[in-house]
């Protein structure tokens, strides 16, 4: 029925709740369907021939692709959005599903260590971005750390998952696998991340 401010007809700037879901258009809807089941471990909640609707979480859906023939191929020198990041809860998830998709042949373009998050960004059968992450830092301390750590380094160090990996299950603690190393990208890094 609606808040007593609602009812009164309140006018000022309200936020969303969340952010719910992308949808992407693409030529390749069985290839990009498969390509994100095997990223995101998603779930068909829905299909037809030219829409796909699924979900990662109790979401109704997260991703939906719209198949359609004739559409100019994605061009990473065009405006538009440039990726999509999700978050693992865990170090040990993110590196599971790293180690699970590089043994399928799916691999990062590029890894980096914003100092705030760690991040592996890979490009999708359409050549959309998405970025798998987890945070460096705590939750209470993330607008401080943008507004006061960020301007140091905006873009980031090199990160080797390949070397996080092997320390995490080598027991290294979790808050030295976190911490940001020194350096920045290397010029070929940086251009893969936004080509």
């Amino acid at each position: 029925m609606g808040t007593e401010s609602e009812k009164n007809g309140d006018r000022r700037a309200i936020s969303p709740a969340r952010f719910s879901h992308a949808v992407l258009r693409t030529a390749r809807l069985k290839e990009m369907t498969e390509w994100y089941q095997t990223v995101l471990n998603t779930e068909i909640l829905y299909r037809n021939d030219f829409i796909v609707f699924m979900t990662f979480d109790d979401e109704h859906h997260r991703i939906a692709l719209i198949g359609g023939r004739g559409l100019a191929e994605n061009s990473r020198r065009g405006a538009g959005l440039d990726h999509l990041a999700f978050f693992y809860a865990t170090m040990g998830e993110w590196i599971a599903t790293y180690e699970r998709l590089k043994a399928g042949g799916i691999t990062p373009r590029v890894c980096v260590h914003h100092g705030i998050t760690m991040s592996l960004y890979y490009r999708d059968p359409d050549n959309n971005g998405v970025e798998l992450s987890i945070d460096a830092v705590e939750k209470s301390r993330w607008h401080e750390w943008m507004r006061d750590y960020l301007g140091r380094n905006p873009i980031g160090a090199p990160l080797d998952p390949d070397e996080i990996a092997r320390k995490f299950h080598a027991g290294v603690p979790e808050t030295e696998l976190l911490r940001q190393p020194a350096g920045e990208l290397k010029p070929e890094d940086l251009r893969r991340l936004t080509e």
